[in-house]
């Protein structure tokens, strides 16, 4: 199985291209793609960004509603209707629409973030702050988790 792990940072160039660092690319070429599938995060300054994994994903989530239902119009408004297909050129970039540097605040550099079925796509200097609260938040939960199962296994008070 393919996954989306890691992070690199790349610039935007003078025609407001950037490159899709290449493990990334690899994953979405094997998967026959030649666009990149970006839909902007509901909870983060940030864009997710995939292959048919995060397509499915979306698909998956979204058959748990009633097809006419008011929560799925709702949610496919905000995860399907302000999506974008970008095109990658043969030299690996994609042109970031105007929407998705804004929602993200992207100016001049981009962090691509890898999250397993999808990756997003950050500002850096966001995303550095979000790791930071993420990463306190991880252990935390860790500690809680460690302390479930300490309590599960032992029977404790």
């Amino acid at each position: 199985m393919d996954d989306f792990v890691s992070k690199y940072v790349n610039r935007l160039d003078s025609k407001g291209r950037v490159s899709i660092p290449a493990p990334f690319r690899q994953i979405l070429v094997r998967e026959g793609l030649d666009s990149l599938f970006c839909s902007p995060s509901l909870e983060l300054d940030a864009v997710d960004a995939g292959g048919l994994g995060l397509r499915g994903a979306i698909d998956t989530y979204l058959e748990a509603f009633d097809v006419f239902s008011e929560e799925r119009e709702v949610l496919a408004t905000a995860l399907l209707g302000e999506s974008e297909s970008l095109k990658i050129d043969k030299d690996g970039r994609v042109v970031l629409s105007e929407t998705i540097k804004e929602h993200a605040g992207i100016t001049d550099a981009v962090s691509f973030v890898g999250n397993g079925f999808k990756f997003q796509i950050w500002q850096p200097e966001r995303y550095e702050a979000y790791r930071a609260d993420a990463t306190k938040r991880a252990l935390a939960l860790r500690k809680a988790a460690g302390n479930r199962r300490t309590t599960s296994a032992g029977g404790g008070a």
